[in-house]
C-alpha cells in the first residue's frame, strides 16, 4: 500500500514528536467479523504515525476477539482508536476516542490529541478545570465530523480537552458518513455537531469553551435530583 503520509508531513511530525514529554500509546480496534471499510487504511495510517517516534507505541486489538480490551477502553465501533499516555507498562486512558478514520482535517485532531496526552495538560481555563474535576456523573461528548470540515478539529479538540480533566468525561470523534445511522439517529445534518450524553444536550458548530461548558452544566443539572 502506498504511504498515506508524504515526506513533508513526516518531517513536520518528527519535529513535533521530538519533545514528547510522556510516551503515547495508540490503541487500535478493528474487526475481522464486521464490515469495516476503513479498518485497513486506518491501521496503515497509525502504523506510519507510530514509526515516527520511539515514544509512540501502537497496540492492535480485534473488537470481537478482545472483548475485555474493548470493554476496558469503552470502544463500541470500528475502526476505533484510543489515544492514551504510557509509563512503562502502565497506560492512562483519558477517554480520547476516534470512531472512523481520522483523515483529512481530522488527521490534525489525531496529532493534537497525542501531543496533549504527552503534555498531560488540557490547557483549559481554571474555572473549567475546577468544574470538570468536581463532576461525579458521566459525561459523554460525541463530536460528529467529516474529513472535509475545517472547523471540526476545533470542536473535537475542545471535547478532548474536557475529557482530560476527569475520567468520567469521554470525548469521541465520530466520522459522520462512516456511521451514518448513528448520525441520523441524532439528527446530525451539519458538522461539527456535538451530542452530549446520547442526546440530552447538543452543540452545533465550533464554539468557545464557555458555550460547551454551559451546555454540559445544563445537562448535568437536569439529571440531579431536585
Amino acid at each position: 500500500m502506498e504511504k498515506m503520509i508524504n515526506k513533508e508531513i513526516q518531517k513536520q511530525l518528527e519535529e513535533a514528536f521530538f519533545d514528547l514529554k510522556k510516551s503515547v500509546s495508540i490503541l487500535f480496534f478493528g474487526s475481522k467479523m464486521r464490515a469495516c471499510e476503513y479498518c485497513e487504511h486506518t491501521l496503515s495510517l497509525l502504523n506510519e504515525v507510530a514509526e515516527l517516534s520511539d515514544r509512540i507505541s501502537l497496540q492492535v486489538f480485534d473488537i470481537d476477539e478482545d472483548p475485555e480490551a474493548s470493554q476496558k477502553y469503552g470502544v463500541e465501533r470500528v475502526p476505533g482508536i484510543v489515544i492514551a499516555a504510557q509509563d512503562g507498562s502502565e497506560i492512562t486512558n483519558y477517554g480520547l476516542h476516534f470512531s472512523g478514520i481520522p483523515a483529512g482535517h481530522e488527521f490534525s485532531s489525531l496529532i493534537q490529541s497525542m501531543l496533549m496526552v504527552s503534555r498531560g495538560d488540557s490547557g483549559l481555563s481554571q474555572p473549567a478545570r475546577e468544574y470538570l474535576k468536581a463532576l461525579t456523573q458521566p459525561v459523554e461528548l460525541q463530536v460528529f465530523v467529516t474529513p472535509s470540515c475545517p472547523y471540526c478539529p476545533q470542536a473535537v479538540g475542545l471535547a478532548q480537552q474536557m475529557a482530560m480533566e476527569n475520567p468520567l468525561v469521554k470525548a469521541e470523534m465520530v466520522e459522520a458518513m462512516e456511521f451514518f445511522e448513528l448520525s441520523n439517529s441524532f439528527g446530525v445534518s451539519g458538522v461539527p455537531h456535538t451530542i452530549i450524553n446520547h442526546g440530552q444536550g447538543e452543540i452545533v458548530g465550533a464554539v468557545p469553551e464557555t458555550a460547551l461548558l454551559n451546555e454540559i452544566k445544563r445537562v448535568v443539572k437536569s439529571k440531579q435530583p431536585a
